[in-house]
């Protein structure tokens, strides 16, 4: 296992955090991109098991959070791309979990250079068919959001998250502290703007060229997912281009990693061959 080191660098006029651990020789690196409202602290086991890089996307955990930056799905592919360059990543696997579907945007421009893909969880569909769950149609709804903004708290974000996991406690105190301590007001912008920023056509038309995406996927959708129907596991998989395996994971919430710890092992074996 290796332990990931943070670095931090100027990714296209942004101050950026990442994490990155060695990968296993011939093989590689893989760049794991995060949801909402979380950061990369969420691969921290990944890392040490298979390398690659992982950063905190503009706006979310300790990378910088301006105001005027695009949080949009074409800002963020914009922003992966500057991240590639910045990090050397010529060739490069692709997990994405939540919002880091944005990252599959990236994925289908840059397919030539894609290895391969993992669709982890609650994916953000870039697909047809696909309606805001309550909480996010609250973010999406101005005066409405900035309010449920402004009355957060540990407390409710530790309510909210309730449901996401199978574990009667719900998500562990120590991953609601991690996401609590950088839940500013930056982080709070981010998450309105980026939901604003996506009504279901434009998420659909986002993923238009998921076929082009021909590189092996695996696809490992939770059972008990409160944000996204499983029945879009089935659609990432027909819409992609090359040999893709789906496969359900029982007893999993939002973050299956956090209730099924054995999937940090099948992402690093699907990753490595």
């Amino acid at each position: 296992m290796t332990e990931p080191q943070e670095q931090r660098a100027q990714v296209g006029g942004v101050e950026v955090l990442w994490r990155r651990a060695d990968p296993p020789a011939g093989t590689a690196p893989a760049l794991f991109v995060h949801g909402v409202p979380t950061s990369s602290a969420d691969w921290l086991p990944f890392l040490a098991r298979t390398g690659g890089v992982a950063p905190d996307l503009p706006g979310f955990g300790r990378s910088a959070k301006p105001a005027d930056f695009d949080y949009s799905i074409a800002g963020y592919d914009r922003f992966l791309e500057a991240f590639l360059d910045v990090t050397g990543l010529e060739r490069f696997s692709l997990v994405v979990h939540d919002w880091g579907a944005v990252g599959l945007a990236t994925a289908q421009r840059l397919h030539e250079r894609l290895e391969r893909l993992v669709i982890l969880g609650g994916c953000v569909p870039l697909l047809p068919g696909f309606r805001w769950h309550r909480l996010a149609r609250a973010w999406r709804t101005p005066v409405v959001g900035e309010l449920s903004m402004g009355f957060s708290s540990r407390w409710a974000l530790a309510r909210l998250t309730r449901h996401a996991t199978t574990a009667p406690a719900g998500l562990p105190a120590e991953m609601i502290d991690e996401v609590w301590r950088h839940f500013d007001h930056g982080t709070q912008r981010a998450v309105l703007k980026l939901h604003r920023s996506a009504p279901p056509g434009l998420l659909a038309a986002a993923g238009g060229d998921l076929g082009a995406i021909t590189s092996r996927a695996l696809v490992l959708w939770p059972e008990h997912d409160p944000y996204v129907d499983a029945r879009f596991a089935d659609a990432y998989a027909e819409a992609l281009g090359g040999p893709t395996r789906q496969d359900t994971l029982a007893g999993a919430g939002h973050w299956p990693w956090v209730d099924r710890p054995e999937v940090v092992d099948r992402v690093a074996a699907f990753l490595a061959g």
